[in-house]
């Protein structure tokens, strides 16, 4: 194996964990979150020679898979159901639990743009230049797309409020 493929290894097994978490943050089910993993550490590895000269290889990386995702419903292949089961259901419930379920489900009904904003600043703790910088946008963008992301969520959690359900 040449040595530039062991870095690639190495970094993706050092990130795996980190890069799921935000997949499954941003789409919001454990399979699109491994179909996004997984398009984004081929890219990766296609252009591991840029990438691991980049100032910030974690941001790099980070930009990748959230482009990914946002170009992920262009794609007439997303519209495609492979199987007519109904999901899986989750396994006996933690404390907590009910709020974080309540949570994921309103940010998927949240426009892709703004739930990555509010994933990005909110459960990935990116400041708002970062996110601009990642999403090629204005701080004043990620600034009213954070803003009409949580009116949104506001209006979709109704009662429940927003400060006790980071998930």
């Amino acid at each position: 194996m040449q040595s530039w493929e062991q870095e690639y290894v190495e970094y993706v097994t050092a990130r795996l964990p980190s890069l799921r978490r935000l997949g499954y943050l941003l789409c919001g089910d454990e399979h699109g979150a491994d179909d996004l993993v997984q398009q984004t550490i081929t890219a990766l590895y296609v252009h591991w020679r840029r990438a691991s000269a980049a100032d910030s290889i974690d941001a790099y990386v980070r930009q990748m898979l959230v482009r990914v995702f946002l170009d992920e419903k262009r794609r007439p292949w997303s519209r495609v159901r492979l199987t007519d089961l109904p999901p899986e259901r989750p396994g006996q419930a933690d404390v907590g639990a009910e709020d974080r379920i309540v949570l994921r489900a309103a940010l998927q009904q949240v426009p892709r743009r703004q739930r990555a904003v509010l994933v990005l600043r909110f459960l990935d703790d990116l400041s708002v230049s970062e996110v601009a910088g990642l999403l090629r946008c204005s701080e004043g963008t990620v600034k009213s797309q954070t803003a009409h992301g949580l009116a949104t969520l506001r209006r979709l959690l109704g009662d429940r409020t927003l400060a006790g359900l980071r998930g």
